[in-house]
């Protein structure tokens, strides 16, 4: 299996770098367009731009593939001033990347731009090779200026084959706070995970990265979501105390949260349920949870079923999500299940 998708992983590095240009060019101005979607969730001219470019990409490598994005095009058909300040990024982005073109393609006008954004309409599924696509996960992250990620994963007939994050802000050594930041994490199903440095030579080969292995949780720390919204804080606290865990949890955006602790920053991460009626989107999970699983680690729902991205464009089966070392995953949905059936949902 690692030689059959080595293709795909090259092009999916390949997307999220050109992305990651387009969104830290955003990340260090002033405007980043924000927009407040129905949902209420705020989306900026970088998650537009960041879309196009990865879809590109991936089409342009593979034409007969299907994506399933976050964002559509209707407020750029619908307002041209939105569109031009993307349109402007995008051409910036394929310009600074144009050294790749051979290999991800170009993007020759704002028409085609905000055609491939359409693109990511699909609707997923338990068929055919279908990538799974968050051009800014972490939006509030992003506009706060905290973590956010370019999340690309490849699906074949349902399952994760091919992941691939982009962390700008992330640090390469967490150890040493003043060096380099951005983080280009991959992973494909049998091979492996690795990191580099988000913009480093293409050619630049990345360092194998493994869970920390641990017997006693004691010593583990959490990794958790900024955002109340997201996950509740207060149960969380409830599973480290009975599983014993005195270190504070580490709190950022995105799935910056996989790369932390497939990489050792921490060991746990709970994304626990907020509402009984949340469905958790197969783009906020597929890249990252291959990474945690190429690892060493295990990543299920709060029940401790496997998360299944078969199901549409999202894990309807499944509640939550918990990853963590495999040797002491049953111990953590153990602590879980206990805090979890106090509450309602």
């Amino acid at each position: 299996m690692a030689s059959t998708y080595a293709f795909e992983r090259k092009i999916a590095e390949l997307a999220v770098r050109r992305a990651s240009i387009l969104t830290n060019n955003v990340y260090h101005s002033r405007v980043k367009g924000t927009v407040t979607k129905e949902d209420k969730s705020p989306v900026t001219i970088a998650d537009f731009g960041a879309q196009s470019a990865v879809i590109g990409a991936v089409l342009h490598a593979f034409p007969g593939d299907s994506v399933v994005g976050e964002e559509d095009a209707d407020v750029l058909r619908q307002n041209a001033n939105t569109r031009e300040l993307v349109w402007d990024l995008v051409r910036n982005a394929v310009e600074e990347s144009k050294g790749l073109s051979d290999e991800i393609g170009t993007i020759k006008d704002d028409g085609e731009m905000m055609d491939l954004i359409d693109r990511g309409n699909h609707e997923g599924g338990a068929s055919g090779r279908i990538w799974a696509l968050d051009p800014i996960d972490g939006t509030k992250g992003f506009l706060r200026g905290d973590q956010y990620a370019v999340c690309l994963a490849l699906m074949v007939d349902g399952e994760v084959v091919v992941g691939a994050m982009g962390c700008p802000n992330l640090l390469v050594d967490p150890s040493s706070p003043n060096d380099e930041r951005g983080v280009l994490f991959s992973a494909v199903k049998g091979a492996g995970a690795t990191q580099k440095p988000l913009f480093s030579s293409p050619e630049f080969v990345g360092s194998p990265i493994m869970m920390n292995k641990i017997s006693d949780l004691s010593g583990a720390s959490f990794c958790e979501g900024v955002e109340a919204g997201h996950s509740s804080h207060g149960q969380q606290a409830a599973i480290a105390k009975a599983l014993g865990i005195t270190k504070d949890s580490v709190r950022m955006d995105s799935q910056a949260k996989y790369g932390s602790i497939a990489r050792g920053d921490g060991d746990v991460y709970l994304r626990l349920p907020t509402s009984a009626t949340y469905q958790e989107k197969i783009w906020d999970h597929a890249a990252g949870k291959l990474l945690v699983e190429e690892a060493g680690g295990v990543v299920s729902d709060v029940n401790g079923k496997p998360l299944d991205f078969s199901k549409g464009r999202t894990l309807k089966d499944n509640k939550g999500v918990v990853a963590s070392l495999k040797e002491v995953h049953q111990k953590v949905i153990d602590a879980v299940i206990a805090e979890l059936s106090k509450s309602s949902l």
